[in-house]
């Protein structure tokens, strides 16, 4: 999700040859590690990249090399596994006490949920969790990779659904945080179309047996955003949104979990 306007104004402005070094200067854009299918294909060093940064906009869409790297250093099957865009993403810097025991941050600033699909199998399957948390559709609305239907929507997160099922991963589908204007988007109002799309993710969560986590409740204001105590820009929890967030978090959790063991019960007994 985009933090500032002005940020990707810049970016879009960019020649695609060129790049930001860390102290701001234009340095030579980043040359791909190779040719073709070839063994090693991400860079070597994204410290300080961003989703904007012009190797991730050309030669990685999904940006799969953003945690190719960490995702090979987990050792030991995380209990959880969060996956979506940048409120996913700055949660694991502003609430660290959820990040224990066994629970692995997957998320990364401005993504769609076509992109969170593409990095669904690496990101989260391979990793091999009890549990996967999916938060992801602010920046769909919001047209960040383009114009896009709720159809689309619907069948991306299906999709994810579907993979994690067929691989033994209990679901909690998170709702779309409130937002009543997106500040890159100043012409947009989605509230609306916030509310509708969390309708169907509660609807099919109970459809597919998945746990439907319902943050947009707890959050919203009357205006159907947030109110600036909870979330500065809008849009972006800070500790205190966090902090209303995380016990309906581990709630849905730990109802995935239970609706597992359940499973397993049963399959023991026939």
């Amino acid at each position: 999700m985009l933090r500032r306007a002005l940020l990707i104004a810049l970016a879009l402005a960019a020649e695609p040859a060129l790049a930001q070094n860390r102290a701001g200067g234009a340095t030579a854009a980043v040359s791909p590690p190779g040719e073709g299918m070839i063994d090693k294909p991400c860079p070597p060093d994204q410290r300080g990249w961003t989703f904007a940064h012009p190797y991730v906009r050309q030669y990685d869409w999904a940006w799969l090399c953003r945690y190719a790297e960490a995702d090979k250093q987990v050792a030991q099957a995380p209990r959880v596994v969060f996956i979506g865009d940048s409120i996913t993403e700055n949660w694991v810097a502003l609430a660290p006490s959820l990040f224990v025991s066994g629970a692995v941050g997957r998320g990364i600033s401005g993504q769609t949920s076509p992109q969170a699909l593409v990095r669904f199998y690496q990101d989260v399957v391979r990793l091999r969790p009890k549990v996967v948390h999916i938060m992801i559709g602010t920046n769909d609305i919001a047209g960040n990779t383009g114009p896009n239907s709720p159809e689309m929507f619907a069948n991306h997160v299906a999709a994810m659904v579907d993979l994690a099922r067929a691989n033994g991963i209990a679901v909690v589908l998170g709702s779309i945080l409130p937002a009543a204007k997106f500040p890159w988007r100043p012409q947009l109002s989605p509230a609306r179309q916030v509310a509708s799309l969390n309708a169907w993710l509660r609807d099919f969560a109970k459809a597919r047996g998945a746990v439907y986590a319902d943050y947009h409740s707890a959050l919203v204001n009357a205006e159907g955003g947030m109110n600036p105590d909870l979330a500065p820009d809008g849009i972006h929890p800070n500790a205190r949104g966090y902090a209303v967030m995380e016990p309906i978090a581990k709630a849905a959790i730990a109802e995935a979990e239970k609706l597992v063991a359940d499973r397993q019960t049963a399959a023991r007994r026939r």
